[in-house]
């Protein structure tokens, strides 16, 4: 049988404590009985993740800037931004020399 999680007096939702069902808004109070069963949600299952691994391309289409290469010296590269962190911290600012292909990055 399953339990009803809503309260049938104010239809607020039952708070499971003690091997009982309350209501917080109205004290209503159900006792759970042995043929009573939980609707328990199963965990989710982790989504796979791809990497994507694009250093044997050239790419031509990203945005450029003027900024020194600490491998070659060369004074352009390509500009990328990703979050890597948090959603409320900064993005991490990705470079690539348009010369070596050499990649670093800067956080802010």
């Amino acid at each position: 049988m399953y339990i009803p999680m809503f309260c049938p007096e104010c239809k607020s939702m039952l708070i499971s404590s003690g091997g009982q069902l309350k209501c917080k808004k109205c004290g209503y109070i159900r006792k759970i009985g042995g043929d009573d069963q939980l609707k328990v949600k199963k965990p989710r299952k982790e989504k796979e993740i791809t990497i994507v691994d694009d250093e044997g391309e050239k790419v031509k289409t990203l945005p450029t800037i003027q900024i020194r290469c600490p491998k070659c010296d060369n004074n352009l590269a390509f500009w990328w931004l990703r979050q890597l962190r948090a959603a409320d911290e900064s993005e991490v600012r990705f470079f690539r020399c348009t010369k070596c292909s050499h990649t670093w990055r800067q956080y802010d």
